[in-house]
């Protein structure tokens, strides 16, 4: 059989594998030689007593001691691919805890990133964690729709940019993938901005072009609510009643804006038939910033294999969710589950198709060994285990979002005239809004009751009725 693999020690963190020779293999095979006769070196209780239990107590530590440097080298392969190729991470809500916790006075004594407690996310786990890129969150809840979503977004992009300003050593905003790259090449975490929701532009074109020079790359079309001009994913529970059929045509409106003005279009959180509706015609791929595989866990969060399939014929990205719920529908959850999703979306979509979103500091449950960003590299080490070639890992730890956030940078065009017409007056709940230039702006649809209610008026004011 030759020589054997037998010894495994442990130095300085790394595995060492030392040849023994035929010896140690009779050794393990039983307390004699071939001669019969017993060995001197082989411990006398296992001569007398147990034989075989002795044998097999070593094999079991031999192979204990395998699996445990398997273990190591597969980490620390993790830890080099990562150094060349750290995690772009497609939703951090770091900047809502911020808002929650210290009302974004980051100057507080508390708020102090290389010491913050109780987040899951810090620089010193970031570091840890090898992230390179982050799409922080510019995040307001539903219940600022129709009143001060627009106030409070840009509060938090505010919150975003002043994280950039207050910790250069470590955070570089960005607004392209060019950034990107050389972020990496200075050691720094690439800083985007994500706004999460499509209530944070009121429904406003206007809006949307706005947000997008103030640094705005992706938007989540909706949130857990429907805006006026696309459905949520709670239209698929029943909890919420489809309004959209999907996109509306002003909801079109803003996909084909977001095209020409290269923001990535995010489709977590939205209806089955806003996902297919935007995949079917947007013109660039898209994303999905922080959702995982509906096969494998039946929340409407997540994405059912027909939706992965369009995924895998417009070059789209799926970036897998770490929140137990929608990772084993159930409040527990290890990563090795979370490896599960990966593996699903790489067979269905393709390997192109996958990254990570892990949702950190959005979500209040989370995988045993994914516990807050430092913990990455455990997710690419199981990768590893799993076979995957170190181009699909190097494939959803980056390179997979830079593909599509370049080709979003293409198709966009700013040349091009930008979408204009305003959504229709009777799609908006006007109890908190203006309704300046909609009285006299023309070819706005209104509806025939409408104009009819307003030649009424027109004639009662003349005396013609």
């Amino acid at each position: 059989m030759g020589h054997l693999p037998a010894i495994i020690t442990r130095t300085n963190g790394l595995c060492s594998l030392f040849w023994l020779t035929d010896q140690l293999l009779l050794a393990l095979a039983g307390p004699h030689t071939q001669a019969g006769q017993a060995r001197p070196d082989v411990p006398e209780q296992c001569s007398k007593q147990a034989p075989g239990r002795c044998v097999m107590g070593t094999s079991w530590w031999l192979w204990a001691l395998v699996a445990v440097c398997t273990g190591d080298q597969f980490r620390d392969e993790a830890e080099r691919i990562m150094r060349g190729t750290p995690v772009i991470d497609g939703h951090n809500d770091l900047p809502w805890r911020l808002l929650t916790m210290f009302n974004n006075q980051l100057q507080s004594e508390r708020a102090n990133l290389t010491s913050l407690a109780n987040t899951h996310t810090n620089i010193p786990k970031l570091r840890a964690g090898f992230v390179g890129g982050q799409f922080w969150s510019a995040y307001t809840p539903c219940d600022t729709q129709n009143k001060d979503a627009v106030k409070r977004t840009l509060e938090q992009i505010d919150v975003i940019q002043r994280m950039c300003q207050m910790y250069p050593e470590t955070f570089v905003c960005v607004t392209n993938s060019a950034g990107i790259r050389q972020a990496f090449r200075e050691g720094r975490v690439a800083s985007l901005v994500g706004v999460e929701g499509g209530h944070s532009i009121d429904s406003s074109l206007g809006v949307l072009r706005t947000l997008h020079r103030l640094g705005m790359r992706y938007l989540t079309l909706t949130h857990s609510c429907n805006t006026p001009w696309a459905d949520n994913w709670l239209v698929d529970t029943g909890e919420d009643k489809a309004e959209s059929q999907g996109l509306s045509r002003f909801g079109e409106s803003v996909v084909k804006e977001m095209n020409r003005l290269g923001v990535i279009i995010d489709l977590a959180h939205v209806s089955v038939a806003t996902m297919k509706a935007a995949l079917r015609l947007s013109t660039a791929p898209v994303i999905f910033s922080h959702s995982s595989a509906y096969s494998l866990c039946q929340h409407r969060r997540n994405v059912p294999d027909d939706v992965l399939r369009l995924v895998n014929q417009t070059g789209s990205l799926v970036m897998v969710n770490f929140y137990n719920d929608y990772v084993s529908c159930r409040q527990e959850a290890t990563l090795s589950q979370v490896a599960d999703h990966l593996d699903h979306i790489k067979k269905v979509a393709g390997a192109g198709a996958v990254g990570f979103g892990g949702d950190f500091d959005g979500v209040s449950r989370l995988p045993v060994g994914l516990e807050d960003v430092s913990k990455y590299p455990d997710l690419v080490a199981e990768l590893l285990r799993r076979r995957w070639t170190e181009a699909e890992v190097r494939g959803a730890l980056a390179n997979n979002l830079l593909r599509v956030f370049e080709a979003v940078e293409q198709v966009s065009d700013h040349t091009r005239r930008p979408e204009e017409e305003p959504i229709p007056a009777d799609q908006l709940q006007a109890s908190c809004r203006t309704m300046y230039g909609y009285s006299e702006a023309p070819s706005l649809h209104r509806q025939p009751g409408a104009l009819l209610a307003s030649l009424t008026t027109v004639l009662l004011g003349l005396g013609l009725l």
